[in-house]
């Protein structure tokens, strides 16, 4: 399974806020939940997100195996 843990890491690294993400970049609340929950997200999304954070994918993401 993908996880997102990173992403809040990376977030608090760059200093950008998830109230942020939502006002000055467009990025709905709906993309945030599934992200909190490791739901389905687009490549789309976690370009977007990359290129907002100047960062890897890795940054953001990475695969757990399922238990």
């Amino acid at each position: 399974m993908i996880v997102y843990d990173k992403l809040w890491d990376t977030m608090k690294q760059k200093n950008i806020s998830q109230y942020a993400l939502i006002k000055k970049y467009n990025i709905s609340t709906g993309q945030l939940d599934r992200l909190r929950k490791n739901g389905n997200v687009s490549t789309h999304t976690l370009n977007i997100l990359c290129d907002i954070l100047e960062c890897d994918l890795s940054d953001i993401a990475e695969y757990k195996k399922d238990k």
